[in-house]
Order: structure tokens, then sequence, then C-alpha cells
């Protein structure tokens, strides 16, 4: 049986494909998953890889290929505009980036996702979140869950082939789940892209669950129930398992080392926009540093 999803993308932020007609306005579309079981739906995904890949292009098309430079009068303006500084410094690494999509890892919070969005808005990429593809092609996070349960294979084996087809496109932003880093094949599909370990403190995260009553993915068995303390021991113990697959990032930025740069007393002070100038200066070293050797390579 076959479940058709309704997609509403925007032009900046979309969490599936949608056909080429449909551009970026909110027209509902359909793409056909299947949701009897993990396995299915990797089939589904092979035997739509024109519709997936069309999608992306038309997204692309509807951002441009390349931002613009910024001069003249509007130049003054961004040195005291935050939002226009961040613009800037994405104009300035774009070329450099050649289109490479940037994978996000790291435990998920809501810095992640909005770190992810607002990349993605400045770059001028389409943004991804790998967990909600999946979710959303078993008909939601409850469905997901029991299919998890009942084939863990089969549910990893669907996470490998959403990597596989967002990691054969170009100028993306995506929010890859824990599934990313757990397997050699799914760490192989990163590398086709750049990797960025967002590093966020668990203390963070614990409070964002329990003050705020943020979504966790359900892997951490984290309940609605729980104290701040078993929330921090629950967390602890997902960190010390995903921390090695973390680490084999190109780019790590803690959020932690940016609190502490920018003097801030809180955690909670650094925002999205800090975190993503801090991404795009460590995407600006590792461009650089690519560029120096592929010169060096060169003959003379």
């Amino acid at each position: 049986m076959e479940l058709g999803i309704v997609l509403r993308p925007s032009c900046r932020v979309v969490s599936l494909p949608v056909p080429p007609s449909s551009s970026c306005r909110s027209s509902p579309s359909l793409f056909p998953l299947c949701k009897s079981h993990p396995q299915r739906l990797r089939a589904s995904f092979a035997t739509h890889p024109l519709l997936l890949r069309s999608s992306w292009l038309s997204l692309r098309e509807s951002k441009g290929s390349r931002p613009g430079r910024i001069s003249g009068a509007r130049a003054s303006t961004v040195k005291t505009d935050p939002s226009l500084v961040l613009k800037t410094k994405a104009v300035e690494i774009s070329y450099g980036l050649k289109g490479a999509s940037l994978f996000l890892v790291g435990m998920n919070g809501s810095m992640k996702t909005n770190l992810g969005k607002l990349l993605a808005e400045d770059l001028r990429y389409c943004y991804f979140d790998s967990d909600s593809i999946v979710e959303q092609a078993f008909g939601g996070e409850s469905a997901a869950k029991s299919l998890r349960e009942e084939d863990e294979k089969g549910y990893r084996q669907s996470e490998t082939e959403v990597l596989k087809q967002l990691s054969s496109m170009g100028r993306l932003v995506v929010c890859a789940g824990d599934g990313a880093v757990q397997s050699s094949d799914n760490l192989a599909l990163l590398r086709h892209g750049i990797s960025i370990w967002i590093e966020t403190p668990i203390t963070l995260l614990a409070k964002e669950i329990t003050e705020n009553g943020n979504q966790c993915p359900s892997s951490w068995g984290v309940s609605a129930s729980d104290s701040y303390a078993e929330v921090m021991e629950k967390l602890a113990k997902v960190y010390e398992e995903m921390k090695g697959g973390y680490a084999t990032a190109d780019v790590t930025v803690s959020l932690q080392r940016v609190a502490t740069r920018l003097g801030c007393e809180k955690l909670e002070e650094v925002t999205a926009h800090d975190m993503a100038m801090e991404v795009l200066n460590e995407l600006e070293k590792l461009t650089r540093v690519k560029k120096m050797m592929e010169e060096a390579g060169r003959p003379f």
C-alpha cells in the first residue's frame, strides 16, 4: 500500500523534495512511499531518484546559483547589522565551497535546527532534515518509532537510503540524525560534502527538554515525566555512545567555546547567528587549506 505525503515547502526551507512543477509555492504534491516495511521504503527511493533530483533542481533554480556581491551604500550598513554581516560572510566563502553540501551532525536540539535553516538561507542552499524525511515517509514519528522497534535493521537501511539520495546532490544543508554517524557506509556518504559537528552541551539540551518541552529523538529514551537529573543521565549516555562518530566530522563548532569567546555568562545568550558566523569562519579556513593543498600538488 502506498502512502502519499502532502508536502508544503517554502522557498528557503523544505522538509521533503517537491516536483519541479510546484516551484517553491506551497501547493501540495505527492511523493509515493511505502510504509508497510522499511525495506520497501528503500525500493521506493530507488524507484524515484529522478523525482528527488528534479525537485532539488527546482528549488536550486528558485534560489539562484550564486549570491551577488554586496557593495556601495549597503556596505556601510553591513558593518552594523549582524544579519547582513553574516550574509556578507556567506557571499565571501560561497565560491570556495563550490556548491558542496553541508551535513550537520551532533545531538539534536533547537540550536542545531535553527542553525541549519539560517545557513541554508544565507548560503542560498536548500535545507533538509534527514530524520524528518524518514519519519514522514512512514506516516509520522509514532509510526516510524513502531517500525524501528519491529525492524531496527530495516529502519537503519532506510536512513542510509535517504542519506544516499541527499549526498548525491549539492547546495544542501542537511541536519543529519544520529544514524548518519553509526555506520561506516553512512560516514562515507557524508564525505560527499562537508560534515560539521555542532557540539551543544547536554546541560543546555536537558534544559530545553525539561523546561521548554522540546522534543528529542525517541532513541534517546527520554520521557516527558523524566526529571532534569534523569534526562541528564540519559543524554550523557547517548553522548558517550555517539561522540566517536561525531568526532569524525571535518569541522567542529562548539557552543561552549563560542560562548567563552563572546564573553557570554549563560549558554542561552549564544544565538544561531553567533554559531553561523563561527561555522562560516571554520569553513573559510577549511576551503583555504584545501586550495593550498591543491596548488601545492600542481606541477610547475
